[in-house]
């Protein structure tokens, strides 16, 4: 154990791009007999603490699964909260992301995010823009079945209009037309909360990224775990189809 007055320290090895589910506001919140909605609050500091420890850390991209296309089945009451919350946090947040030089995206169907919303969120982007070396991704009205239907559509466009050849079947083609397209895959996807299921998040994108369970609850979430998550990436091995005598092979070339 290190010493109480010392930070953990982020391993050597780095993934570019994190990905997180964020759960288990609800069962926090439960669990000290409060409002759904003052979990949703607590998550939100987790957010801040999180940000700024991934991008100390090294991390490029952070991409955060904030609001599901299912979840609009939840409450009118709590699905309200979440969007003043989320508004909120725009406001908040946006003297961190320009004190450390990080630029704001989104994926998803935004269009259908309520006016307010929407016009904070584009003021963020703008103002965040000329940031190029960090990024945080909001995964907003977002699905992965959704995604991969509109990639779909959008696909069919590209070649009706002569800007697609339809005899390219790669996956590079595909994947530009993808909520994604320019955003490096994730190499790591946290889920919080003890949940070992991915919730229709970055399906496409994630097939070859390094996968932690916490049983954490988000609320919970900060540095400290963070870093754990990271060092424990570190101490896997990466083959992407390759067999570990390749990969060793390759570094070892590399150096």
């Amino acid at each position: 154990m290190p010493p109480a007055n010392k930070q953990p320290t982020p391993p050597a090895t780095l993934p570019t791009h994190v990905a997180i589910i964020m759960d288990g506001n609800g069962r926090w919140a439960k669990q000290r007999g409060l409002p759904r909605l003052e979990g949703h609050r607590r998550g939100a500091k987790a957010v801040r603490s999180t940000l700024t420890a991934a991008f100390e850390a090294g991390v490029k991209y952070l991409t955060l699964y904030a609001f599901s296309v299912e979840n609009w089945k939840r409450p009118q009451d709590e699905v309200g909260g979440l969007m003043r919350l989320l508004n909120y946090f725009l406001k908040q947040e946006l003297k961190t992301l320009q004190k450390n030089k990080i630029s704001l995206h989104t994926i998803g169907r935004t269009d259908a995010l309520p006016p307010s919303v929407r016009k904070e969120l584009a003021a963020t982007i703008k103002a965040t823009a000329h940031h190029k070396d960090r990024a945080l991704i909001l995964a907003l009205n977002y699905g992965s079945r959704t995604e991969i239907a509109d990639a779909v559509a959008a696909y069919a466009r590209a070649v009706a209009a002569g800007k697609e050849n339809p005899d390219d079947v790669s996956w590079d083609a595909f994947a530009r037309h993808l909520y994604t397209a320019g955003i490096p895959d994730p190499d790591l996807v946290i889920r919080t909360s003890g949940e070992t299921r991915v919730s229709n998040f970055l399906l496409m994108q994630s097939a070859y990224a390094e996968f932690i369970f916490t049983p954490v609850l988000w609320p919970d979430f900060g540095k400290a775990e963070l870093l754990a998550c990271l060092a424990e990436y570190a101490k896997r091995e990466r083959r992407f189809g390759q067999t570990g005598e390749q990969v060793a092979g390759r570094e070892k070339s590399e150096k």
